[in-house]
Formats: C-alpha cells, structure tokens, sequence
C-alpha cells in the first residue's frame, strides 16, 4: 500500500466523530497546522509564539509586533471554530467560510482597507490583483463564482475527497474572495472539508511553501490540478508520518 494510502486508511481506522475525538486526535498537530499555516506569509511568527498562546493564550517577553501577534491569536480561534464546526457536523457554506476569514482576519485589517470599507467575515468590496499571474475574481462577481464554488460540493465520493478538497482551494485562491486572509482562510477551509469528508487534515509546510505556490501556479495557469493534488498527498504523508509508523 502505498504511504499515501496508508496515510488515509489509518486515518479512517479512527473513526472520529466528535469535537473531543478530533481534538485528541491531533494531540499538538493544532499547533502545527497554525503555525505553519500562518509562517508561510509572516516570517515574523514562531513556533514557540504560537505555542505559548495556543498553550497559554499569551506570550511572555514578546518584543514582535502587534499584528504578528494577533494573527497568531487568530489562528488559535480558527482552529477552536474548526473543532466546534466539526463536532457539530455544520456543512460547508458561506457563512462558515465568513466566519473562518473574519477569525482569522479579526483586529488586522490596515488602515487603507478600513477606509476603503473592508470588513472582516466579509467579501471584498472592491478589486484586488495579486500574485505574478495577478488572479482575483472582481468584487463583483465573487458572491456568484462563491456560490457556483460551494455549489459543487455535494455527494463527493470518498475516493475523490483529496481531489474535490485541491479543487476548491485552488478555485478558492483564484477566486480570491476576501480583502485580506485568503491563504489562511482558504488553507483552514480545506482542511475543514478534508476532515468533514473523512480525511485526515494537512500541514502544507511553510518549508515547502514554494511546491505549494508552483501547485496553485499550475491551476492558475493551465486549470492543471495535477500538481497541487500530489504535493498534497506528499503533505498529508509527511504531517502523520510518526503517527502512522508508530501504530505500525
């Protein structure tokens, strides 16, 4: 069996179906997913700043800045909304991937986007390009291309989750639906739907941030998902690799 599949298979052996079983389950991968989640656009996090507030809900001797702070803060509440969402079985809608942006995004939004009338838990108001091949779908037509999105997501086969989840956070950077946050909103959501279909979540490594990039640069440029959704599963094997080998 190949580690990938296997990654899966002892995954499924859990059969975890409440908010206290996922959350034993990662047992310290909680962490991880937010840390490394969060270090891939703000250098400026740390493990152990993650930790201390994840552990503590705050930090000693912490001589960073303050939106670094608070975004670390943020990932802490996204992960306590997707073990919440998870164990109360809520689908994936537009509400909860507002409220997973508007968690993430809370007290960080700068100034210009604030004047410009950018709110947290909302869709853009206006148009925003970014990347190198300047993506982002017009502010007005995100609510529509959201909803054909969210939309497509019905009655997944089990053997297609990996595939349906790279699909929608591909889409979703595409898409680029929010003023700020959509890395952190799109990797949490993914994660949320991996784990809503039964699969085991994913740490994208911030070490490997520029596989990941080359992943969403090949939707981006030829609608090619091929390369996302193996690194992906090169992802899923090396985020529960101590844990699959100790069970074996």
């Amino acid at each position: 069996m190949a580690d990938y599949d296997k990654t899966v298979a002892w995954w499924k052996s859990r059969n975890i179906k409440t908010e206290a079983e996922l959350a034993e389950a990662m047992n310290g991968h909680g962490i991880l997913l937010a840390y490394h989640s969060g270090k891939i656009e703000n250098d400026k996090i740390t493990y152990n700043d993650t930790r201390e507030i994840f552990d503590h809900d705050g930090v000693t001797s912490y001589t960073g800045d303050l939106r670094t702070l608070f975004e670390i803060r943020n990932l802490k509440d996204a992960y306590e909304l997707l073990l919440i969402s998870f164990g109360q079985h809520r689908e994936l809608d537009e509400g909860l991937i507002k409220e997973f942006q508007a968690r993430l995004t809370q007290n960080t939004y700068d100034t210009r986007r604030w004047q410009l009338g950018e709110r947290p838990g909302e869709y853009k108001h206006h148009d925003y390009i970014t990347g190198r091949n300047e993506i982002g779908a017009s502010a007005e037509d995100t609510p529509e291309e959201m909803a054909e999105l969210i939309e497509e997501f019905h009655d997944i086969p089990a053997e297609k989750t990996l595939t349906a989840a790279a699909y929608f956070h591909a889409k979703f950077e595409n898409i680029h639906p929010f003023a700020d946050g959509n890395g952190r909103t799109g990797r949490m959501v993914m994660n949320y739907l991996l784990l809503y279909l039964g699969h085991p979540p994913i740490i994208i490594h911030e070490e490997d941030r520029k596989e990941y990039y080359k992943g969403l640069e090949a939707w981006d440029e030829e609608q090619n998902l091929e390369v996302l959704l193996e690194f992906l599963k090169g992802q899923t094997v090396k985020t529960w690799k101590k844990q699959v080998d100790r069970h074996e």
